[in-house]
């Protein structure tokens, strides 16, 4: 009788060097019982190996490696079992392995086990998350040291980040040296493996299991940031936000980037407190339907600072040179995907408010029936996407996205790169920001880039003030229960002066804008609301009302963009700044 390890082993090892369809042709051909049924499309891939591993002795096994030849490229690491380079050898690898761990954590010492800890905890770590957990230790030598040694492999690998994850076979001997074994060392074996969360009973598949596994540990992220905040800072965070707001954001980053760049940065920021999704208010007190939660885009030449302020302002820097601003946990960065990746493991944040940060938006629309599904992610239907072999979802899309594009920038207005006709669609979906380099905007960044290369540029303390703020308003706003004793969640009231304004704003654009056509939609003034909902958030503390009023200057931040993007929608056909004196004197 097969024993538990084996049997683990031969599931795992059969599902890693074989597609669903070629396990369903070596289960047929040895002539097994349940290959006798019709089986659906949707391949129970756990099933079938389970069925076919307990069914064979090692000659068996031998033999099916010899018919059906395995993907070249993997690689399996057990007890008992080998492959690599497409030989199946029955001896196991863990003695060599054991000695080479052992001797990498007597080398690193006691927080290596941890970080091994982490690596058991989840199914995906970045480099990244990890230098954020473990201050102050070699991160990169031990992952070095462990991927060389074959203790933990590449998960995803772009845009200059890297993860990794545990190969299945070496969890047990990971808890084994780490003194976790004896009767918490189990196995999956069962004949039907499905993975059931809180969001959702619906099987899923082996990228989206992995992409719920960081989603747990990037709240466990949270968890502990905002514990640690509450214990240690809270006092000061609180005192911090009484005199903060959004003309403070605007000084804070414009003493760091200038005058006319700073403004990607501010928006960025406000997305990140947009992820709260506050209710807002109509200025009676009824409710608007609206949230203010919103998808931003950056787009315009190549070189002209688009990926800063959406991810390294956000995420920080590796090198330290730039802190992480942004709201902890919450940001999956996605360079390198691709778009069916995203569709399947967007299933993972089914139910949650989460930002996607996508430095290289083009690339999506290389693929046909992007700009359909798109849209369906952004105005939060349900997604069912059919590909060759596999059906994903239904689920329904509750996250948002930053994205930065590459656009031709002409003297008046702008050229989409994106051969799509309907693309429009998606930038009609989004707070867009054109990036027009200007000599006045170069010379900025050429400063920018400068002070960060000389290690000049100053973010001091109020750094981490803001982010405490920031982390702290997202918790209260999602009532975290770790806050919800001591703070309420306050909706955002749209005043009527705010409406008269955004009035006023209306009929100054439509009055500069030739003929009769309008060259935007009215999706323009839902985001000209949600931004203002969201620009409201960062004066949470200053006052104690049932309600947050939208300040006059977040009014005017609101405004602006209004103006700014109507006028880029209209390929500049009025001058934005004779509006905006308008609305300073009104």
């Amino acid at each position: 009788m097969l024993k538990d390890h084996e049997l683990f082993e031969r599931k795992v090892l059969l599902k890693r060097s074989f597609s669903p369809l070629k396990l369903l042709r070596i289960g047929k051909s040895l002539k097994l019982p349940y290959f006798n049924q019709s089986l659906s499309r949707d391949l129970e891939e756990d099933r079938i190996a389970y069925e076919i591993a307990s069914s064979l002795d090692d000659e068996a096994l031998e033999e099916i490696f010899r018919k059906f030849p395995p993907w070249g490229w993997v690689t399996f690491r057990g007890s008992r079992y080998t492959l690599k380079d497409g030989k199946l050898q029955l001896k196991g690898s863990w003695d060599h392995l054991r000695s080479r761990l052992e001797g990498i954590l007597e080398r690193y010492g006691s927080k290596s086990s941890k970080v091994l800890r982490t690596f058991l905890q989840s199914s995906s770590n970045s480099i990244e998350a990890l230098e954020r957990s473990f201050a102050k230790f070699d991160i990169e030598g031990l992952t070095r040291d462990l991927e060389h040694s074959s203790l933990i492999a590449v998960s995803y690998r772009g845009g200059g980040t890297k993860e990794w994850y545990l190969p299945e076979e070496l969890i047990p001997l990971i808890r084994d040296v780490l003194g976790e074994g004896g009767s918490e060392l189990t196995y999956s074996l069962g004949p039907e493996t499905r993975v059931a969360t809180e969001q959702t009973s619906k099987p899923k598949s082996d990228e989206t299991v992995a992409e719920i596994n960081l989603v747990q540990n990037m709240d466990a992220q949270f968890n502990q940031f905002l514990s640690d905040l509450l214990k240690n800072r809270l006092d000061e965070t609180i005192s911090f936000g009484k005199e903060f707001s959004a003309q403070k954001l605007t000084e804070y980053l414009s003493s760091l980037f200038g005058r006319v760049i700073y403004f990607d940065s501010f928006l960025s920021l406000i997305q990140q407190y947009s992820l709260s999704e506050a209710e807002i208010l109509t200025s009676t007190g009824k409710k608007s339907g609206k949230r203010t939660g919103f998808n931003l885009a950056l787009f315009g030449e190549p070189g002209t600072g688009k990926s800063y302020p959406t991810r390294d302002l956000i995420l920080g820097t590796r090198d330290g040179s730039v802190p992480p601003h942004g709201v902890v946990g919450r940001n999956r960065y996605a360079a390198g995907i691709t778009p069916a990746r995203f569709i399947r493991i967007a299933q993972a944040y089914e139910g949650r408010v989460m930002n996607f940060i996508v430095p290289e938006f083009n690339e999506w629309f290389r693929y046909e029936g992007m700009v359909e599904i798109l849209k369906i992610a952004m105005e939060r239907g349900e997604i069912k996407y059919e590909f060759h072999k596999e059906v994903v979802g239904p689920y329904r899309f509750s996250s948002f996205l930053s994205v930065n594009y590459n656009t031709k920038v002409q003297k008046k207005g702008y050229q989409s790169t994106i051969r799509d006709p309907n693309f429009q669609a998606i930038e009609d979906r989004m707070v867009c920001r054109l990036h027009r380099l200007t000599k006045e905007r170069f010379l900025e960044l050429a400063e920018s880039q400068r002070r960060l290369a000389l290690g000049e540029a100053d973010f001091g303390e109020i750094s981490d003030k803001i982010r405490d703020h920031l982390n702290l308003v997202y918790a209260i706003q999602t009532s975290h229960p770790l806050v919800s004793k001591k703070f309420s969640p306050r909706p955002i009231l749209l005043t009527k002066e705010f409406y008269d304004r955004l009035g006023k704003v209306r009929n100054l654009i439509l009055d500069s804008l030739d003929g009769e056509s309008v060259p935007f939609s009215a999706r323009l003034e839902d985001r000209t609301l949600r931004l203002a909902g969201a620009l409201s958030l960062v004066a949470f503390f200053q006052s104690k009302d049932r309600f947050l009023e939208v300040d006059s200057d977040s009014m005017f931040q609101a405004l602006s963009f209004y103006v700014e993007e109507a006028a880029v929608r209209s390929n500049e056909s009025f001058e934005p700044s004779e509006i905006l004196q308008k609305i300073r004197m009104a």
